[in-house]
């Protein structure tokens, strides 16, 4: 696939938010607004070993004891999805990438490919509201405060600067995550709308910028 053959309209949006934040509804959320594909990368992950694929097999172990699934693997179970969705309209990722190392391995694979992310929705979420959400639905004796906080402080220090690096490459959208989920919605659709109308109207790559949404009253 060359930079020329994937869909001209495409909407190519990354997810990008705590754990509680709201990544994986508002993504579901957005991808039927635009009619594009959300794709998340655990589910993936789930789904290759439930059908014992070959991908299924290698991350087995890996996820049973809890350890980081290697970027190398993550990306090459992405590849296909990530193609087949920026032929059929675009995608919504959320899951990867988590890092800026792993952001810069994604952008130069995605972007020789011209399928690489065009906008990056960050959900901000205060630390109080994170952990209400996460205890609300822990799943086991393992989810207590202590881990969720760890899981937020580990956020902080590794995904967070993605924030800088995407505003510094793609349109950044900062909306506030902890309205009521419809609230949320609108207002990352209506920003999507009008930074796609702005890349329409421009060349790509041409403008980089980043907006704040404002609070909804």
């Amino acid at each position: 696939m060359t930079m020329q053959s994937a869909a001209p309209r495409a909407k190519r949006i990354l997810m990008v938010g705590a754990p509680g934040a709201g990544k994986g509804t508002q993504a579901d959320a957005i991808a039927k607004q635009f009619g594009i594909t959300h794709i998340a990368s655990g589910d993936l992950l789930r789904r290759h070993i439930a059908e014992g694929t070959t991908i299924g097999r290698t991350v087995e172990d890996i996820v049973n004891k809890g350890e980081l699934v290697p970027d190398s693997i993550i990306m090459d179970m992405l590849r296909k999805p990530v193609l087949a969705a920026a032929d059929t309209g675009g995608y919504v990722l959320d899951g990867f990438p988590r890092t800026v190392e792993q952001a810069e391995a994604a952008y130069r694979t995605a972007g020789s490919l011209g399928v690489g992310v065009q906008i990056a929705v960050h959900l901000e979420v205060p630390e109080d509201e994170l952990i209400r959400r996460l205890l609300a639905r822990a799943r086991g004796a393992d989810d207590t405060e202590d881990v969720v906080r760890h899981r937020i402080k580990v956020y902080e220090e590794k995904t967070r600067p993605l924030l800088d690096y995407y505003a510094q490459r793609e349109l950044l959208i900062q909306v506030n995550g902890a309205r009521p989920v419809a609230e949320v919605t609108w207002s990352i659709v209506v920003q999507l709308q009008r930074a796609f109308k702005r890349s329409n109207t421009h060349a790509s790559g041409a403008r980089q910028a980043t907006t704040q949404d404002r609070a909804v009253a």
